[in-house]
């Protein structure tokens, strides 16, 4: 008979339920290799989105829209 390896040396590394003092909901530890950031993914799409920059970007940017 072969010994087969355990499930959980076979798993990805999971996420552990954090209790924090003073608040209401737990908080999930991060997975390795992820970005912890959502914001800096954000501003990296929108950058690539923009593409160069044309001669009145700069002021359509600052252009205000009325108000009616």
């Amino acid at each position: 008979m072969t010994e087969e390896p355990d499930e959980s040396e076979n798993r990805a590394p999971r996420q552990e339920v954090v209790r924090v003092p003073g608040r209401r909901r737990a908080q999930l530890t991060p997975v390795p290799g992820t970005d912890t950031d959502p914001e800096s993914a954000a501003k990296a799409r929108t950058a690539e989105k923009r593409g160069p920059k044309g001669p009145n970007d700069d002021r359509l940017m600052q252009d205000v829209p009325p108000h009616y």
